[in-house]
């Protein structure tokens, strides 16, 4: 009887831990600092959540000495062709599972193209793969952008939302 009810009391306690633990787990939520593979920054992105699907929007973006910035989506489809870069949802549909986040796309604003995406925020939520693939996620390409302060823009200085497309790629 007693040994009952301490297995019992056991896997209760191991059950609430557990499920603590899982709503302490960092997320894609905040600000993020994009730079390519040789560490040049090339924007900061903020993402938010909205009926459980994370997307991310432009909200900064950096000159490369060598190319002009491009303030309009002039590749982009449909309702994006020439936005305003500054503001336009470049990631949406990522589904959160702990640390990973599936089933989203990806809007690469150079070519217009929309590919499929996943995610992975690190352990300490300092962290975030980005892939974005064709057909299958090992036809990718993953960058690791790093988590910026959630002081790092002030509100009134994020640009407002320019919503993308609905996702070609699902």
């Amino acid at each position: 009887m007693i040994a009952r009810f301490i297995a019992v009391f056991f896997s209760a306690f191991l059950i609430v831990g557990v499920a603590q633990a899982a709503s302490k787990a960092p997320t894609a939520a905040g600000f993020w600092e994009q730079s390519d593979d040789k560490g040049v920054v090339g924007g900061w992105f903020l993402f938010a959540e909205k009926d459980g699907v994370y997307s991310g929007r432009l909200i900064k973006m950096f000159k490369k000495d060598d190319e002009p910035l491009v303030e309009n989506c002039l590749k982009c489809a449909g309702d994006q062709k020439n936005a305003r870069m500054l503001g336009l949802t470049i990631v949406t549909g990522m589904k959160r599972t702990g640390l990973k986040y599936k089933d989203g796309s990806i809007l690469d604003p150079r070519d217009g193209n929309v590919y499929h995406a996943e995610m992975e925020v690190s352990p300490d939520g300092k962290q975030l793969s980005v892939r974005g693939y064709l057909l299958i996620p090992l036809l990718g390409q993953t960058q690791v952008w790093n988590r910026l302060p959630d002081d790092v823009i002030k509100p009134a200085d994020v640009p407002k939302e320019v919503l993308a497309p609905p996702s070609a790629a699902n």
